[in-house]
């Protein structure tokens, strides 16, 4: 039997089958994501994860778009690894205090919590990158948003990268060139930029991120900017908060795009979205059509959180999901 295979196995077959040998393990180590992935190693993770979020989203609305904005900051950052969680430690410096997150990503407390449930039903099962992907998923419907299917599947980083979430996250003072280029970067086309930017129909942004916009910008309702300047003074108040959409700022739907065609965009990137350039008609579909918008942000928002996840035996699943095991 042996000699038989060994006939067979020349020079040139054998290393064609070692060579498949080795694409098939490369495509195990890498795996695609699934949705029914915990159905049977932890069948109570998406339950226990869904009802925490839509208690905490339930205590304050604003919930909802902050765990949203974690799973987008995280993904941008070298993929959907969940080193947007990471604290600072002696030996490294975690994404926290990177320009786009220092005292302005929140929610952390609600991941922990629901780790911490998780956990206790399925020790070492589910990654904090997976519950942040289900997290901003279960953000959006609590909110009246459409739902999708979250794959799942992600394992932990044991690293973060504090010049990469510097350099990466899409800034709040981007062109429309700019923006178009930042997604694109992740693979994104110019639709789904502006239909994942439809997650400003919830949150709030501070003073100092939009100053400049309401003081200093023409293309700006008067009206919509007199009431802001109220809220944002031209010096202090940086931390006061106002709602990106100012119309339905706790439900997730299509004013967004509206008040963007009124000139009420409260960021010089949402207004540029609308501002006489080539996303426009984008911009106009999404107003008239609330379920185009839907469909197409559910649709992106399970594209953003395929980018470069860890899976296999990359990585690790943390206990604790602000530090490496």
């Amino acid at each position: 039997m042996a000699s038989y295979y060994s006939s067979l196995l020349t020079p040139s077959t054998a290393s064609t089958l070692c060579l498949c040998l080795f694409l098939l393990l490369a495509g195990m180590s890498s795996a695609q994501l699934s949705s029914n992935f915990y159905s049977t190693s932890c069948p109570k993770a998406l339950s226990t994860i869904k009802s925490a979020v839509t208690s905490a989203v339930s205590s304050e609305a604003r919930m909802g778009a902050s765990l949203l904005r974690l799973h987008f900051h995280d993904c941008f950052v070298n993929g959907c690894d969940a080193s947007v969680l990471l604290d600072d430690t002696a030996n490294s410096t975690g994404e926290k205090t990177a320009g786009p997150n220092n005292n302005s990503l929140r929610g952390f407390n609600v991941i922990d919590t629901i780790k911490s449930q998780v956990e206790t039903a399925c020790p070492g099962v589910v990654s904090c990158a997976d519950i942040l992907a289900v997290a901003a998923r279960d953000s959006v419907v609590a909110l009246g948003g459409p739902s999708w299917s979250v794959l799942l599947g992600r394992r932990d980083s044991t690293t973060a990268s504090l010049s990469a979430a510097n350099s990466n996250i899409p800034g709040p003072g981007l062109s429309l060139s700019g923006l178009i280029t930042a997604f694109s970067n992740k693979g994104f086309t110019a639709k789904e930029m502006v239909a994942l930017s439809g997650s400003h129909t919830i949150g709030q942004a501070r003073c100092t991120i939009f100053r400049s916009r309401i003081y200093n910008e023409a293309n700006i309702n008067s009206s919509f900017a007199t009431s802001r300047k109220a809220i944002c003074p031209s010096t202090g108040g940086d931390n006061n908060l106002s709602p990106l959409d100012i119309t339905s700022p706790t439900s997730f739907d299509n004013a967004y795009f509206k008040n963007l065609q009124l000139q009420k965009g409260l960021l010089h990137s949402d207004q540029e979205l609308f501002n006489g350039g080539s996303t426009d008609s984008q911009v106009n579909t999404y107003s008239s059509n609330s379920a185009t918008f839907f469909t197409d942000f559910a649709n992106a928002m399970v594209k953003m959180g395929n980018l470069s996840p860890l899976t296999g035996t990359s990585g690790q699943i943390r206990t604790n999901c602000k530090k490496t095991n």
